[in-house]
């Protein structure tokens, strides 16, 4: 997206003109309301018009355009100026930073939803470490997910998952991306607890188009032999959704990716960015924690 500024600015005719027309290129700094410390940079050009009104006095009238192409907004005064989602990421993650104290961050939610995608995207812009409950459990057993299910059985990755976010309670400042059944035992919510957990809820049908793509080699609980993988997926996932809803909400934030795309205004879920969810995240992530004791007073 692009948005173009025009604005008329009255020079001081105590500024010499000559050294103005020296410099036809440069750079134009706009304070921002909602970045109180920080300067926004954006490219302008400009033609001057000299006007003489005495011998002693000369007015200097500066006609500025300046464009930025991203894709969020901020306002400045009576003007909409598109601002980088990652600018924007930025800003709210110095936002509640502090507030965080070091907690962990547990995304959960279905297979295919994002949690590892968005996990890392957050992560970065907190400056968390990131890690993953499946790829722990991977390490520790020394073979895939996959694998573990074929040769231990479920109920043997459930129960190394559960030590896996046992050791994770006991870190500070992780983003943790947990797998899709990790919410159906009590013992792993007592560890999460630890942190702030995050559901991300990703309509079925976005989910289902998702990992029938990619296909279902990965994810055993959804591993069949049949060429009709999208029915397949469809059936079992409106299982499993089922069997975990409740326990999904659960989670202390919510993060819809439906209502992201409706102020994006989009129906298509899959038009939002691993950023805009990151951003949403940290957005109800600030809400959870002005109601928590302690922190309504930001």
């Amino acid at each position: 997206m692009e948005a173009t500024l025009t604005q008329q600015l009255q020079f001081s005719p105590w500024i010499h003109s000559k050294s103005i027309a020296a410099k036809p290129k440069g750079s134009l700094h706009f304070s921002r309301r909602l970045e109180e410390q920080h300067m926004l940079q954006a490219p302008f050009s400009f033609n001057l018009q000299l006007s003489r009104r005495s011998s002693h006095h000369r007015t200097v009238a500066l006609k500025i355009s300046c464009s930025y192409k991203n894709s969020s907004v901020l306002e400045s005064g009576n003007h909409r100026v598109p601002v980088d989602e990652t600018f924007t990421i930025q800003r709210k993650s110095r936002e509640i930073e502090s507030y965080l104290n070091g907690r962990c961050i547990y995304f959960v939610g279905m297979m295919g939803s994002g949690k590892t995608t968005v996990g890392k995207v957050l992560s970065n812009a907190l400056g968390y470490s990131f890690s993953d409950s499946d790829s722990l459990v991977e390490q520790d057993v020394g073979i895939s997910v996959a694998e573990i299910f074929k040769v231990y059985g479920e109920d043997f990755f459930r129960e190394r998952e559960t030590e896996a976010l046992r050791k994770l309670s006991l870190m500070n400042q992780f983003v943790i991306s947990t797998g899709g059944g990790a919410v159906t035992r009590t013992i792993n919510w007592k560890y999460m607890r630890e942190g702030i957990s995050v559901w991300l809820d990703v309509p079925l049908e976005a989910l289902v188009k998702r990992i029938s793509a990619v296909g279902t080699n990965s994810r055993p609980l959804l591993h069949n032999d049949s060429t009709d993988a999208y029915s397949k997926t469809l059936v079992r996932l409106s299982t499993l959704l089922e069997e975990r809803g409740e326990a999904y909400a659960n989670a202390e934030v919510r993060v819809s990716c439906e209502k992201i795309a409706a102020k994006l205004g989009t129906k298509d879920v899959s038009n939002v960015t691993p950023m805009a969810i990151a951003i949403e995240a940290l957005e109800q992530i600030e809400i959870f924690l002005k109601r928590e004791d302690g922190y309504c007073a930001f």
